[in-house]
């Protein structure tokens, strides 16, 4: 593996670089606003009842008028101890010295919020037990503030290193899985396309807060004048229409909001060029997204297909989905199907097919902070058939001479080599690289495949397969 880019530098941060990092507690929060309360609130609506934390968060902060500082602390509360609920409840364990499953699960989310705090936050640690214990009295019951007290003294005696050094068990992946909190199976399954010397940046950058990647829409927006109407952003390391939003919400932004431009992560958008950018002989005009839901890269294709004389046909089995794609493609030459990617259209229909296959999204844990903990690897195993299935129909619509794009979000082997290998059993099928992406992203090749790294790229972990229907 050759050396990584500067992106590696920037993104796999050390713990001991993060900790001098750390924010600051607000020293004057206003006496009508508790962003603790707040982070509490969104926590258990994530444990308790299944929400997403990137949907809840914002409608309490807005709610609840948090805003500047407030909301900051909030959100880092908030995304800060979801993603590290493991490591936390294994630490909690042992200072209170019982499972943490016979304490009620509100006490358990409040502690959790605490010995973040303790742990990871430049807080003051009395500070952090004194507030968490106010919190346990006022949202979970004074007749557990003692217990909390208590527990949460024992977890300030020690900070991060000292945890998981005396939690350690002396197996390796075990002991990476606490240290940076992730579930034991999907550190092997990192581990599996990266190797052990790489892992630990790896999983150490799903633990860093990723900034929102915009994407310009070509002939919509420039970069350079998206990049002046966000007040700052920086232009996009490899995506020649990604921008990096310097904070705020992105549905403030003009062109966003008038779909000029969208989030969408850069990674997500290479794949998508990188399909546009593929050499193809003969007919260039009719393209599909086989699975186009919620319509970032059907939104970008069809702003590249617009400016070449081309269409996209985009399907998407959900029609909430469909519609969210008829939205992102707003004014494109862009049609949108609800229907089942796995029976539409008739063979040999188009020029270029992409295959943005439903996936496990392991490639983009650092921007799911629940999603580590609620994914089982039997979730892989009910994928992997329909994957395949879509694939097959990919391969089944593209013309020969062709190209189809299989992608996923996802890292896993069985999610992306096997499916692809699977496919390309079927005859008058070859894989084909991506010399565009290549050319422009150091360390992203994968034999003939892409793969992509927060900790290498800066951006999802996006996983490409280019095949050419050769009959």
């Amino acid at each position: 593996m050759g050396p990584r880019p500067p992106a590696h530098r920037r993104n796999a941060v050390r713990m001991s670089d993060r900790r001098r990092s750390r924010r600051r507690e607000p020293e004057n929060d206003r006496p009508n606003v508790n962003p603790r309360r707040v982070a509490f609130d969104a926590i258990r609506a994530v444990t308790e009842d299944n929400a997403y934390a990137n949907l809840v968060l914002p409608r309490m902060l807005a709610e609840t008028d948090n805003t500047g500082r407030d909301a900051g602390l909030a959100t880092e509360l908030t995304y800060g101890t979801l993603r590290s609920l493991g490591t936390l409840e294994a630490i909690l364990a042992a200072a209170s010295g019982r499972h943490i499953r016979q304490l009620q699960q509100d006490l358990v989310d409040a502690l959790c919020l605490g010995a973040y705090q303790l742990l990871y936050m430049r807080i003051p640690p009395h500070a952090a037990v004194a507030t968490t214990v106010s919190l346990v009295k006022a949202a979970v019951s004074p007749r557990v503030s003692g217990l909390a007290n208590a527990v949460l003294r024992k977890v300030a005696a020690k900070d991060l290193d000292e945890w998981t050094a005396e939690l350690a068990t002396g197996d390796r992946l075990a002991d990476l899985s606490l240290r940076y909190a992730h579930p034991e199976w999907i550190t092997a399954e990192f581990e599996a396309v990266v190797g052990p010397d790489e892992l630990p940046a790896a999983l150490e950058a799903d633990n860093v807060a990723p900034p929102v990647h915009l994407c310009a829409k070509p002939g919509r927006i420039t970069k350079g004048d998206l990049s002046r109407e966000t007040r700052g952003g920086l232009h996009g390391q490899w995506s020649p229409y990604a921008v990096y939003l310097p904070g705020g919400d992105p549905g403030r932004i003009r062109a966003v909001a008038t779909g000029l431009a969208h989030v969408q992560d850069e990674g997500s958008q290479l794949v998508a060029v990188a399909l546009a950018e593929a050499p193809l002989e003969g007919r260039d005009e009719a393209w599909l997204d086989l699975c186009a839901g919620p319509g970032g890269k059907t939104g970008l294709l069809g702003a590249i297909a617009a400016g070449r004389g081309a269409a996209v046909d985009a399907v998407e089995i959900q029609p909430h989905r469909a519609e969210l794609v008829a939205k992102a493609a707003k004014g494109l030459p862009v049609t949108v199907h609800t229907g089942d990617g796995r029976e539409f259209g008739e063979a040999g229909s188009f020029d270029r097919v992409l295959v943005d296959a439903p996936c496990s999204g392991l490639g983009a844990l650092r921007r799911r902070p629940e999603a580590r903990w609620r994914k089982q690897r039997s979730d892989i195993d009910g994928l992997v058939p329909l994957q395949k299935e879509l694939l097959a129909s990919g391969l089944r619509l593209a013309r020969p001479g062709g190209i189809v794009a299989y992608v996923t979000c996802s890292p896993v082997i069985a999610e992306t080599e096997e499916v692809v290998a699977s496919a390309l059993k079927t005859p008058g099928t070859e894989l084909v690289r991506s010399q565009w992406l290549a050319d422009r992203v150091p360390d992203s090749a994968r034999g003939d495949f892409v793969q992509l790294w927060p900790h290498r790229h800066g951006t999802d972990a996006m996983f490409l397969a280019l095949i050419r229907k050769t009959a």
